[in-house]
């Protein structure tokens, strides 16, 4: 999530990748006018290029080698880059103005509303110490933490906030295993892990996904709806959340701790929690519970009552936060609402959206393609294997998960069908396999947030690198497992005729 800038890249590499990125862009340039772009005097060549697709890929590659090398922020990388197009063109002013007022915009502000209710009334905290009471051994307490966590991926619309909402949960649940130093370092590893893991649960489990959906409905391909992301995603975030908690027990906790019996109360909870984790549920927490149950249910039957998502999220939003009957002030409410975060959203929309309308993917794609072009079955599954390994390695090089989205979905829908694969799946796959960014603590904010927690040790870098290193390939290969198995059998095939 484009929350803040990061530091800047190696020297080496930024200055390597900078020479890299004039050889593609004078590439680009030739290839739309002809050598006379690069050298005047130079009759131009009748390229299959257009000039707006050669404009939209130099801003786009500029854009990208900012977002992987340099400090400036996310957002303003995205507002710029967006900006230029319209300046050049290539976009109109008001397809950046109408980003704005995307429906998906929308379902996200609506979404952070009841996010900050829920995280006002204490309900996540109180949910969380009723799982973990029933925890006998350090694997159920894992696995319930998990199971819990990845409901939170419904509740809060971003990584980042699902990871400040139960960072306080940890906290408590490390001071009541202060005297267990291993169990409290796999449960820093294990809650930004399945936080990041389980989002591909939701649709609205990152912008990502919503960036994904609007792009290839800008390219005319079948999109998804909140329901229909649920039955392909959650069975992936389960799956993967709890194999994710297995490996993590089987790599930092010793087999002697783990069977160690283990005993959480909710006495022990409380002592590190500020609201009340017994009796009656709050006035507070019980109507945040009623309207994110009301929202899901309203979300899943969108085909039964026609209300749009975007809407249901705004009306519950407003109940919410109601003076009367919400849980949280509208004020309160709004300053919570991650406004860098939507504004990228708009701008990145508006990227995909020229990448697709101004030729530049298929151009792309047709110059990338080659000879796999109607090479039968083999080639599907090379292709869908390159963008699932691809996908899991982009969080080396461009940090933001909505970056990655808008850089790589609109390549890898005007590839797929080339070859046989269906883009919506390629697409969902893509997407699925970009949700691993645990290498570095600076690769995803959850990261970030849980290595450094005042007062409570957590992990170190060298402990992340030993878990991606198992993490990474067991994520990939569950993405292609699905995409190949269980996806088709329901309902969305991933081998196509050409």
């Amino acid at each position: 999530m484009p929350i803040s800038a990061r530091e800047p890249g190696l020297p080496l590499a930024a200055w390597v990748s900078g020479v890299l990125l004039l050889l593609f862009v004078a590439w680009v340039l030739v290839s739309a006018f002809g050598a006379g772009a690069i050298l005047p005097g130079t009759p131009a060549l009748q390229g299959a290029l257009p000039a707006q697709g050669a404009l939209t890929l130099c801003v786009f590659a500029i854009a990208i080698w900012l977002w992987m090398f340099s400090s400036v922020d996310d957002t303003y990388v995205a507002l710029g880059a967006a900006t230029a197009l319209v300046m050049m063109g290539v976009v109109r002013d008001s397809d950046l103005f109408v980003s704005l007022g995307e429906d998906t915009v929308w379902l996200l502000l609506g979404a952070f509303l009841i996010a900050a209710g829920v995280s006002a009334s204490g309900l996540a905290t109180r949910v969380a110490a009723f799982v973990v009471t029933g925890a006998r051994s350090p694997a159920q307490l894992a696995h319930l933490c998990t199971a819990a966590l990845v409901a939170t991926a419904f509740m809060v619309p971003a990584t980042s906030g699902r990871a400040a909402l139960t960072l306080p949960v940890f906290v408590a649940l490390a001071g009541v295993l202060s005297d267990r130093p291993a169990l409290v370092r796999a449960l820093a590893l294990l809650f930004p892990s399945v936080i990041l893991l389980s989002a591909v649960a939701s649709y609205l489990g990152a912008g990502a996904h919503l960036i994904t959906n609007q792009i290839l409905q800008a390219a005319d391909m079948p999109g998804f709806s909140f329901a229909s992301w649920l039955k392909f995603g959650l069975p992936l975030a389960v799956l993967a959340s709890h194999a994710c908690a297995v490996l993590i027990l089987w790599l930092f906790v010793p087999q002697d701790e783990r069977r160690q019996p283990l005993r959480v109360t909710v006495a022990d909870m409380q002592a590190h929690a500020d609201t009340p984790l017994s009796g009656p549920l709050l006035k507070g927490q019980g109507r945040a519970a009623s309207l994110v149950g009301l929202a899901m249910l309203l979300w899943c039957t969108e085909p039964l009552h026609g209300l749009h998502p975007a809407m249901v999220a705004l009306a519950c939003g407003l109940v919410m936060t109601h003076p009367t009957v919400g849980a949280v002030s509208l004020t309160k409410a709004l300053k919570s609402v991650p406004w860098s975060l939507l504004m990228f959203m708009a701008a990145t929309l508006t990227l995909g959206t020229a990448l697709v309308k101004s030729g530049a993917a298929d151009w792309l794609a047709a110059q990338t393609l080659g000879q796999l072009r109607g090479t039968g079955r083999l080639a599907a599954l090379g292709f869908l294997v390159a963008v699932v390994l691809l996908s899991t390695a982009a969080h080396l090089v461009i940090q933001s998960r909505s970056a990655r989205s808008a850089v790589l979905i609109p390549i890898v829908i005007a590839l797929a069908p080339g070859v046989g694969v269906s883009p919506t799946a390629a697409a969902m796959a893509s997407t699925a396999a970009a949700g691993f960014c645990h290498t570095l603590t600076s690769s995803a904010k959850p990261m970030t947030l849980y290595a450094h927690v005042s007062g409570t040790p957590t992990y170190a870098p060298a402990d992340l690198l030993r878990m991606s290193a198992w993490l990474a390939p067991l994520s990939a290969l569950l993405v292609l497992l699905f995409a190949l198995l269980l996806w088709p059998a329901l309902g969305l095939p991933v081998l196509v005729a050409p």
